[in-house]
C-alpha cells in the first residue's frame, strides 16, 4: 500500500480506497472502470446517500496518489489509489491510561493497559494506543510495529519514522524478538512437568471468535513455565483491590510463533485457563466497557538485537499482575 498524502486528522490515518482496473494484480482490476469519481463512490458506497459522498471530497479532502484533491466529475485513474477522511464518531473513552517505558528517536514503547486497543480496529478507533498516541505526543507518523489483544496488557512498541519502521517490523516478521507474557491462571494439577513445549495447529474460523485447535501439522509453539503459587501485590491505592482467589498459579509464557490468541488458546487446552478472560474457555460475549475483570496476561518482557545498531534490548514492563479496580476514577 503506498503512503497516503493526507497526514492523520485526530490522530485518525486517511481511509485508501483502489478504483476497479488497471494493468496490476489486484482485488478490483477485472471490474468496469465508472466514468467519473461521483460514479465509483456511489458504487463504493451504495448505503451512502449524495450529500455524504460529496463530503468525502469536502470535508473528507479527498486526494489522488500524488496529493491532487479530486472532484466530483474527474475521470477515474484506472487502478488508482485515493484518499480521504472518513467521519469518526465520537467513543466513549477507555478510562485507563498509557505509561511510556522508553523512548529515542526512533522507537516510543508503551505499557499498554487492559481493554485499550492497540490499533484502530471496528469500533475502536479513537479509543486506541495509536490514536491516543498520535495526539497526546504530538506524533503524527506514529505506528505500531506489532499487535496486543485489546484485552492484553503490557509492552507495546512504536515506530517514530517512517523510513525506518520497516527494519524493525522485519525483526517480528523474522522471529528475531524475544517476548515474554506473565499470566495468572489455576495451579497446575500434580504431575504436570514444566517448562513444557505446547504445539498444536490453530485455525480461526469465520464468524467467531474463538480460534481452534486441530488435527495437522503444528504452526504453534508455546513455551510454558510455572513459577509458583501467585503472591498478590499490596494494594497502590484507596479502591484497588488486588486477587485473593485460592489455588491461582503465576506462569511465565514465551511464544515462538505468534498466532492470534496463542497463548491464550494453548494455556486453556492445558487445562489453566488465564484468569478473566472473556473468550476462552466459553465465549462470555461480555460488554468491552465492562472493566471488572481484566485479563490476567501481561506482555512482560521483549528484546531484540537492534537492527540500527547491532546492540541488544530489553525492555520490561511496569505493570503488574492480579490489581483490580473498583472504579477506574479511584484514587
Amino acid at each position: 500500500m503506498p503512503r497516503s498524502p493526507l497526514p492523520p486528522r485526530e490522530g485518525i490515518s486517511a481511509t485508501s480506497r483502489r478504483a476497479p482496473g488497471g494493468n496490476e494484480t489486484h482485488d478490483k482490476n477485472h471490474l468496469p472502470v465508472p466514468d467519473t469519481i461521483g460514479e465509483w463512490l456511489a458504487l463504493e458506497f451504495p448505503e451512502a446517500d449524495d450529500e455524504a459522498l460529496r463530503s468525502l471530497l469536502s470535508t473528507g479532502d479527498m486526494r489522488d496518489l500524488a496529493g491532487h484533491p479530486v472532484n466530483w466529475d474527474d475521470e477515474v485513474v484506472p487502478g488508482g489509489f485515493y484518499f480521504f477522511h472518513r467521519p469518526v464518531p465520537p467513543e466513549e473513552r477507555i478510562p485507563f491510561e498509557m505509561g511510556i517505558v522508553f523512548e529515542d528517536d526512533e522507537l516510543l514503547i508503551i505499557d499498554k493497559p487492559h481493554f485499550l486497543a492497540s490499533t484502530p480496529n471496528g469500533r475502536f478507533v479513537r479509543e486506541s494506543v495509536v490514536t491516543r498516541a498520535r495526539v497526546e505526543f504530538g506524533q503524527p507518523d506514529l505506528v505500531a510495529i506489532h499487535r496486543l489483544d485489546r484485552v492484553t496488557a503490557g509492552l507495546l512498541i512504536l515506530s517514530k519514522r517512517v523510513e525506518r519502521r520497516g527494519l524493525y517490523q522485519r525483526l517480528f516478521q523474522d522471529r528475531l524478538v524475544t517476548k515474554t507474557y506473565r499470566a495468572l491462571a489455576p495451579l497446575p494439577p500434580v504431575g504436570m512437568e514444566f517448562p513444557l513445549l505446547r504445539e498444536s495447529r490453530l485455525i480461526k474460523p469465520a464468524g467467531g471468535r474463538q480460534v481452534l485447535e486441530v488435527e495437522g501439522e503444528p504452526n504453534s509453539f508455546s513455551r510454558i513455565r510455572f513459577l509458583g503459587e501467585f503472591v498478590p501485590p499490596p494494594p497502590r491505592r484507596s479502591g484497588e483491590s488486588v486477587e485473593t482467589q485460592a489455588n491461582v498459579g503465576e506462569y511465565e509464557l514465551e511464544p515462538l510463533t505468534g498466532k492470534t490468541h496463542q497463548l491464550r488458546v494453548h494455556m486453556n487446552a492445558l487445562g489453566l485457563p488465564i484468569l478473566g478472560d472473556p473468550v476462552y474457555p466459553i465465549d462470555s460475549d461480555t460488554d468491552p466497557y465492562d472493566f471488572s475483570f481484566p485479563l490476567q496476561l501481561l506482555a512482560a518482557s521483549i528484546s531484540f538485537d537492534d537492527p540500527l545498531t547491532g546492540e541488544p534490548r530489553r525492555f520490561e514492563s511496569r505493570l503488574k499482575l492480579g490489581r483490580f479496580h473498583d472504579s477506574p476514577d479511584a484514587e
